[in-house]
């Protein structure tokens, strides 16, 4: 049995380097102290991805949190492309993906914002609120309230109807207008919680599909591909990604894990990176979020196209 101080609250993590450094992500959670306990992963296989399971591919899209300027919204995107691969995992594949609307938690979550957030207190955030809408009703404009970006200076992003699901009629030219929509598609989340050490987070994936976790991005910025074993290198957390699970090197004669990041598919492995696992290698294995899905909206209320009886 060992003891593993978890920070993910008052004591920042953020490593502070050059201004080029990633810094996405900000602790809200106070310091605690969690016992883990050791478990049995003997039964677990070698290798699992959520990307390919019995040739079926459980992972929603990919994502780019840097466009269409740069947001430092690791956390949202993180945490809600690790719930939405769950809900996908819940419907056995079925029908279109439910993607989930990264803005709405910018303009509503009180969980951070451009300048930063934390994965748990998103997922605590859509618990407490009751839903998350879904991506349709809200495109992503990578800006919040207190972004700086010129091109976020001119809109409103505060918490309001029309900034949580909206539509627009027309052409303003024709006398088009945009308006709010009171009835949407939404998921909810029925439980949420922590995991940290390569053996429970091992098992949590395996069984109830990818987790949003801390990394060091300093260390990931320029990576060419391959698996990274780097284990002198900084373990301080300043981002947010998702693991979707892990693999085998034969070379190596390691595990390691299969992380989806949020910076488009130009960047890694098609967006995606591989760490060693079992040390905690760049922080990967020290603060992990996950969330079971609830409820989601299979057949809408029906909204006219300008959304007047919505």
């Amino acid at each position: 049995m060992k003891i593993l101080s978890i920070f993910i609250g008052l004591i920042s993590l953020i490593n502070v380097y050059s201004l080029h450094d990633y810094t996405g992500y900000i602790p809200k959670f106070l310091t605690v102290n969690h016992e883990i306990k050791d478990i049995n992963i003997d039964s677990l296989p070698l290798s699992w991805s959520w990307s390919n399971v019995n040739n079926t591919n459980y992972l929603t899209k990919n994502l780019n949190q840097h466009i269409p300027q740069y947001c430092g919204s690791c956390w949202a995107h993180g945490a809600l492309s690790s719930l939405a691969d769950r809900i996908k995992i819940a419907r056995n594949a079925r029908g279109p993906d439910i993607n989930l609307a990264v803005q709405f938690l910018l303009n509503c979550g009180n969980a951070g914002t451009c300048n930063g957030g934390d994965h748990s207190a998103a997922y605590d955030f859509i618990y407490k609120y009751g839903s998350i809408p879904y991506d349709t009703c809200l495109a992503y404009e990578a800006c919040s309230e207190d972004s700086s970006e010129i091109a976020c200076k001119s809109r409103d992003y505060s918490c309001k109807p029309s900034n949580i699901c909206r539509t627009c009629s027309t052409f303003t030219s024709m006398g088009g207008y945009c308006k709010e929509i009171n009835y949407y598609p939404n998921a909810t989340i029925q439980d949420y919680g922590v995991v940290v050490g390569y053996k429970h987070m091992m098992k949590e994936i395996y069984e109830r599909g990818p987790i949003a976790c801390g990394i060091n991005a300093n260390a990931i910025l320029n990576y060419k591909g391959g698996v990274l074993d780097v284990p002198f290198v900084s373990r301080e957390i300043d981002h947010i990604v998702s693991i979707v699970g892990w693999g085998f090197d034969k070379t190596l004669n390691k595990k390691y894990w299969i992380i989806r990041n949020s910076w488009g598919e130009y960047w890694g492995e098609m967006g995606f990176v591989k760490v060693v696992m079992g040390s905690n290698q760049l922080g990967t294995e020290a603060s992990c979020a996950w969330a079971v899905p609830g409820q989601w909206t299979e057949l809408n209320h029906p909204c006219a196209e300008d959304g007047n009886n919505c």
